[in-house]
């Protein structure tokens, strides 16, 4: 058994160790906060697009599944082979949404009585979205389509297949605008600007975009519809913080 004293030896050896390892922290606790400015800057950038995504339906009703699927069918095929015979590619064709429901008549109630709804056809509904990278033939097409049998959609967002330099501009200006504002403020409060410490650059994307909605049917006009592109606004937003001298 180790004597009394020996143990007493070791606790204060290994508490002072302990003491002798926490002081760092301590110390770096002890250490004052490094004064900063942070500020977020805005950036935007504009750009003419240069393809629209158009969705296109059929719609057609008959007494059967068969007919009504049947009639649809020949629709949207003189549809599809009149935008690849227009040089739409494969790739910027795809059906979106395809759909057969039964349609119901719902008689009146007879001496407060609820009647049974009365099937009296099916209704099916198909549609494609259309990616089209020659905005010159975009009324033509949505005209060509009424013809050929679309009765539905009309929808067109106009984008941009690679916004990237416009997404870079918008950047750099966000980041020049950090700064202009940091010094700004810097100045006002009457300290020197130092180096930066961060960056953080919020997720870029485009801002809502005009859209062209028109209820398509077979009365439709025989012109090219008229649609209008405009422009394409995108944001980018950075938070910058900067360190200040003492």
């Amino acid at each position: 058994m180790a004597p009394i004293y020996t143990k007493t030896v070791l606790m204060t050896a290994l508490l002072a160790l302990s003491l002798a390892a926490a002081a760092p922290a301590f110390a770096q606790e002890a250490k004052p906060r490094e004064p900063v400015i942070s500020v977020t800057g805005d950036g935007e950038s504009s750009v003419a697009p240069d393809m629209a995504i158009v969705n296109l339906a059929v719609v057609k009703q008959a007494k059967t599944a068969r007919e009504a699927l049947d009639e649809n069918n020949k629709a949207m095929n003189d549809v599809l082979a009149a935008l690849k015979s227009g040089g739409i590619a494969e790739r910027d064709l795809q059906t979106s949404g395809f759909s057969i429901q039964p349609q119901y008549n719902y008689p009146q109630p007879v001496d407060g009585q609820q009647q049974q709804p009365q099937l009296i056809g099916y209704q099916t509904i198909n549609s494609v979205t259309v990616r089209l990278r020659d905005l010159a033939k975009l009324g033509a097409v949505i005209d060509q389509s009424v013809t050929l049998g679309i009765n539905q959609g009309g929808e067109i967002q106009f984008t941009n297949d690679k916004p990237d330099a416009a997404i870079e501009a918008a950047r750099k200006a966000a980041v020049a605008d950090a700064v202009k504002r940091a010094k700004t403020l810097s100045e006002a409060a009457g300290v020197k600007l130092g180096r930066i410490l961060e960056i953080n650059e919020n997720v870029p994307r485009a801002m809502p975009q005009p859209v062209y909605r028109a209820t398509m049917m077979k009365e439709a006009s025989d012109a090219a519809v008229p649609v209008q592109g405009g422009e394409n606004n995108y944001n980018v937003s950075v938070t910058v913080t900067f360190a200040i001298e003492q």
